[in-house]
Order: structure tokens, then C-alpha cells, then sequence
């Protein structure tokens, strides 16, 4: 994923994303929520672009993201830093 995708993610603007990007992004924040809720209009725009292998697939590794944030979070552990985004080659990025 490019550098200017990365850093949409960080804001709301996602205009630069693909619709299936999108749609991957509304399955994590979906999934992110407590309780977590895929509603079967949620789920039936997936099925359209996924087989329910790929879903599967998609669904553990958001859930293992997930997981990943809440025990860092819960243990207070700080970024590692190793990501650093090519500020310098997007115009207008505020990114650190």
C-alpha cells in the first residue's frame, strides 16, 4: 500500500482508496466496535467482492489486529517506530 493510502487512513478523507479498500476499512471498523456488528447488508456487499474463504481469511487477521491493539493498549506499549511514511513526497501531509 502507497504512502499517500497509509496516511489516508489516518484521517477520514478515504476518496484515494478503492472501493474495495473501502469496503475492507468499513469490515475493520466494523469489527472494531464493542459489541462487534456486520450487519447482512455489511456482510452482502463483502460477499460480492469476497469468496467466504477470503472473508474468513480477512475476518482473523482484522480480529488479530484487533487483538494485537487492545493488549497493547491495555500494557501501554508505544510504537516501535519502524513505519515512517515518505512525508516528503506528499504535498500537504501534516504526518510526522
Amino acid at each position: 500500500m502507497s504512502d499517500d493510502k497509509l496516511l489516508a487512513l489516518r484521517g477520514d478523507d478515504l476518496s484515494g482508496l478503492s472501493d474495495v479498500e473501502r469496503l475492507v476499512i468499513e469490515l475493520a471498523d466494523a469489527m472494531a466496535t464493542a459489541p462487534s456488528n456486520v450487519s447482512d447488508e455489511l456482510y452482502e456487499r463483502l460477499r460480492s467482492q469476497f469468496s467466504v474463504e477470503q472473508l474468513l481469511e480477512l475476518g482473523a487477521q482484522i480480529a488479530f489486529e484487533n487483538f494485537r491493539a487492545r493488549l497493547n493498549r491495555v500494557f501501554d506499549v508505544g510504537s516501535d517506530e519502524l513505519f515512517e511514511p515518505n512525508v516528503t513526497s506528499i504535498r500537504g501531509s501534516t504526518a510526522a
